[in-house]
């Protein structure tokens, strides 16, 4: 019988990641469901706690996780995707379509990879590289976020 570490439990996002199709984007679902209470109720200086909190403990994770599951870069991890996902979500009203913007976009930049996404992913190894690419792809979700929320208001 598997019994995951606590390690592979956090790592995948309290199993989420292991879903059988698109763990990643289950992850970032499962990422903005949580966050759209932290956002609601408790604002933004909350969610960016838990950014640094599934940050701290994500990094060790998914390098142990990685470890464990014989991949450098297991698709069941998904602790980056929360993390990256949250980044996406730091601008954003706790509304329908600020969640679909953030969401949407994270998950672009996440997949396409684009510049410093795709670089970060090529290049770092270990849990900071699981995590890294992920982080910036946030980042550059984030700012479509608050642009969109901007030229809407």
């Amino acid at each position: 019988m598997f019994r995951p570490s606590l390690s592979v439990i956090v790592a995948t996002g309290l199993g989420v990641g292991f879903v059988p199709v698109a763990p990643g984007t289950a992850g970032s679902l499962a990422a903005a469901i949580v966050a759209l209470p932290i956002l609601a109720f408790a604002g933004t200086p909350w969610l960016a706690a838990a950014i640094v909190v599934a940050v701290a403990v994500g990094i060790p994770a998914a390098d142990r996780a990685a470890r464990e599951m014989g991949d450098s870069d297991p698709g069941a991890v998904v602790i980056d995707e929360v993390a990256g996902q949250w980044i996406a979500l730091l601008p954003a009203a706790p509304d329908f379509l600020s969640f679909a913007v953030a969401f949407a976009a994270f998950r672009l930049f996440d997949i396409a990879k684009p510049g410093p996404v795709g670089w970060a992913d090529r290049r770092l190894k270990g849990g900071i590289g699981i995590m890294a690419d992920d982080l910036i792809a946030g980042a550059f979700a984030a700012a479509i976020v608050w642009a969109v929320r901007t030229a809407l208001s």
